[in-house]
């Protein structure tokens, strides 16, 4: 399945391939997670049965006449209904996969169930991890070194999320190396940090990814740049309902600022977290929640709306792996492509920083690409290296 540019569309057919893995794997095992992780009732463990049965051997079926969001998704079909999930993009199937996972557990539904995260108990259970502390206590060390170190560190925390423990060990010259295999596949760091001088008063947008041990380091980053005059202005870009498991929403937000502030040992942690929640109070921080970044598209559809909003950032941080798959179209690009031409469409300077989970990748040069080929490891897919790549 090819755009209309030739690059292959990204769909689950293949077997073996990655994108095969998470619809027949990924998907059903997340399914019993979430009905072993509370008490539903029949009507409800039903319509999980319901679910997991379709996507394992039926057709991508519509939502419910009566569904709140129908003429939405109508919208946003481009002709997947009544297909193989397998056959359609793989962007799309994980999307819909998770609405109408919401849809079974009565997330949308009058009653009890209404409104309750079924991501939840795993969110709490990642925020409330000794790591946490651990990741947290790390942060008492930053202030204690050179300021391009500290700015380093925060970012390099920001872009390893749940790893952030070693982001706060990487130093400003250890990212994109000349090793066989280095973790950093692109490092365009110094072009962000151009984009953001000291005391510029810029207003920079943050596209969050998840929740948890990966939402509080992004969170200290922003403090940071208001903190040191890098930004006058933080835009918080979160979903408005859960997704993709462990998603950030605004709930996520105030359990991460929560966390910050009660930080085991008061230091660095809780004064960000003190900062952050005065931000937020005054207007310097602000929390949007658009309904876009939960449909099933790249961003290039995004709407006007939307565009004319971002429009007005210095620079819009894209994090983690699924808002890269959006910012650049989910298909098999050639590596050594142009992320800035991918990326011209976008309506502000951007800047993406993500850890690889998925196979779609742009921006390589031929020296890196050829190292990691030669590996014969799953580079792509691993979570094992990352990139920080820069349109100005």
């Amino acid at each position: 399945m090819a755009g209309t540019d030739g690059a292959p569309v990204i769909v689950s057919n293949e077997p073996g391939s990655f994108p095969r893995s998470v619809l027949a794997d990924r998907h059903p095992a997340l399914i019993q997670q979430v009905r072993d992780a509370f008490p539903f009732t029949p009507p409800r463990r039903q319509a999980l049965d319901a679910l997991l049965q379709e996507i394992g051997d039926g057709v991508v079926e519509r939502l419910a006449p009566d569904a709140h969001d129908l003429a939405q998704w109508e919208i946003w079909d481009r002709g997947c209904f009544g297909r193989s999930w397998f056959d359609v993009p793989f962007l799309w199937a994980e999307s819909y996969f998770y609405r109408k996972l919401l849809d079974a557990t009565g997330y949308f539904a009058p009653g009890p169930w209404r409104g309750i995260d079924p991501f939840a108990p795993f969110k709490r259970a990642e925020l409330r991890g000794t790591a946490v502390d651990k990741e947290l206590g790390a942060l008492d060390a930053v202030p204690g070194r050179p300021a391009a170190e500290q700015e380093q560190a925060l970012l390099h925390g920001s872009l390893w999320g749940n790893r952030a423990d070693l982001g706060f060990r990487i130093s400003a010259g250890t990212g994109h190396t000349d090793s066989a295999d280095p973790p950093l596949v692109a490092d365009e760091s110094a072009s962000l940090w151009s984009l953001l001088p000291s005391g510029a008063a810029a207003t920079v947008h943050l596209v969050a990814d998840n929740a948890g041990r990966e939402l509080i380091p992004d969170l200290v980053l922003l403090d940071h740049l208001l903190r040191t005059g890098r930004a006058g202005q933080a835009v918080l870009h979160v979903k408005p309902y859960p997704y993709y498991v462990s998603d950030a929403t605004m709930t996520d937000v105030i359990d991460s600022l929560h966390r910050l502030r009660r930080a085991p040992v008061a230091g660095y942690a809780a004064e960000a977290g003190e900062r952050l929640w005065s931000a937020m109070a005054t207007g310097r921080l602000a929390v949007r929640a658009h309904a876009f970044f939960c449909a099933p598209l790249p961003f290039g559809a995004m709407p006007d709306d939307l565009r004319r909003d971002l429009a007005g950032a210095t620079v819009t941080i894209i994090k983690g792996d699924l808002n890269y798959r959006r910012l650049v179209d989910d298909r098999l690009w050639p590596p050594t492509m142009s992320f800035a031409d991918r990326t011209g469409y976008f309506p502000s300077p951007v800047a993406a920083l993500r850890t690889l989970k998925s196979d779609v990748i742009v921006g390589l040069d031929e020296h890196t690409l050829g190292a990691l080929e030669q590996t014969g490891r799953p580079w792509r897919t691993s979570g094992t290296h990352a990139l920080i790549q820069t349109r100005a």
